[in-house]
């Protein structure tokens, strides 16, 4: 269950034929939900979910400042993946944002899940932030990206790929 306001909300049973996963707004880190993507990515030596769970319990990233915002993918009420967007920690502008923390169980992948997941974080990003950046070194995460109109780059920073959106929406 998340915390939605200030009511309770038990995740649906999953979403339809073309949207495989419900997914919804994490204002609380849900410990059972998480606990199997953690233990996943651990064993695949993966720290993405390790960072979030760890960040999450410091109260160094609760992703609630203004724009930011963590989303959950929920299939037959188990958490199958999270996506979260931040403030760039790196960028130094409030106008740009940061696609953190996608992990998306193993047996999900490959079913839309993640491209879910990351179009929220864009939707969410929409009028709030002017580009979007993100860092990954998994070929399959960054094709994902680039299908959904994020562009490699190959210069310095910490970021990988960005999105224009102030484009986007014009």
């Amino acid at each position: 269950m998340t915390r939605l306001g200030s009511s309770l909300h038990r995740p649906l049973q999953g979403g339809s034929r073309s949207s495989p996963a419900l997914i919804e707004r994490l204002v609380e880190l849900p410990p059972d939900g998480v606990r199997e993507l953690l233990v996943e990515g651990e064993e695949a030596g993966s720290r993405i979910v390790r960072r979030l769970v760890d960040e999450w319990a410091a109260r160094a990233n609760r992703f609630d400042r203004p724009g930011e915002a963590l989303f959950g993918a929920w299939m037959t009420g188990r958490l199958v993946g999270v996506c979260g967007l931040n403030v760039d920690p790196y960028a130094g502008d409030a106008r740009v944002g940061r696609v953190r923390h996608l992990y998306v169980l193993t047996p999900m992948r490959g079913h839309g899940v993640g491209r879910q997941l990351v179009t929220e974080v864009i939707g969410a990003a929409g009028g709030r932030f002017d580009s979007l950046r993100l860092r990954t070194n998994n070929p399959a995460a960054a094709r994902l990206y680039e299908v959904l109109g994020f562009r490699a780059h190959n210069g310095a920073g910490e970021y990988t790929h960005v999105m224009d959106l102030a484009r986007r929406s014009s």
